[in-house]
């Protein structure tokens, strides 16, 4: 392979390692347009187990904000081991491990997930971006709610 592959090949994965940060990084934050604007316009597969199955990004984004950007929701994803391979220049796919961490603010509960992505991207107008997206569910650890204090 020569210099410019080479070049070519750690931009692209870098370039996918800041889609992936950027994406878990917008569902901490609750930016719901940048969450938008980490998958692909058009036919894509978000399979989360235990959330659901969706096949457009729009669908997937109205169900995350939804269920998440409201004041009490505080999340925390945590993505590292990093494994991405690509398949050419324009498409790549990776696996993740993800730490989630996610309390109510309002009652205490709490939940710990620990997760695995399998993630498929493609290079769109220079742009990478998740086609597909699936996780596996590794751990689950729920914490109670707290209780209410008697007078």
């Amino acid at each position: 392979m020569d210099i410019e592959h080479r070049i070519a090949r750690l931009e692209a994965l870098e370039a996918i390692r800041q889609l992936k940060h950027r994406y878990l990084n917008a569902c901490d934050l609750k930016e719901v347009e940048s969450i938008r604007d980490c998958f692909a316009e058009g036919p894509i597969v978000v399979d989360y187990e235990g959330v659901g199955r969706f096949e457009d990004r729009d669908r997937f984004v109205a169900l995350y904000q939804s269920l998440a950007c409201h004041p009490r929701v505080l999340d925390s994803h945590h993505g590292a081991n990093p494994e991405i391979e690509l398949v050419d220049a324009d498409s790549a796919r990776g696996r993740w491990a993800l730490a989630y961490f996610n309390v109510d603010a309002e009652t205490g509960a709490t939940r710990r997930l620990g997760l695995v992505y399998a993630d498929e991207y493609r290079r769109i107008n220079g742009h990478w971006k998740i086609v597909v997206t699936r996780t596996r569910l590794i751990s689950a650890v729920a914490g109670e709610p707290r209780q209410p204090v008697p007078a």
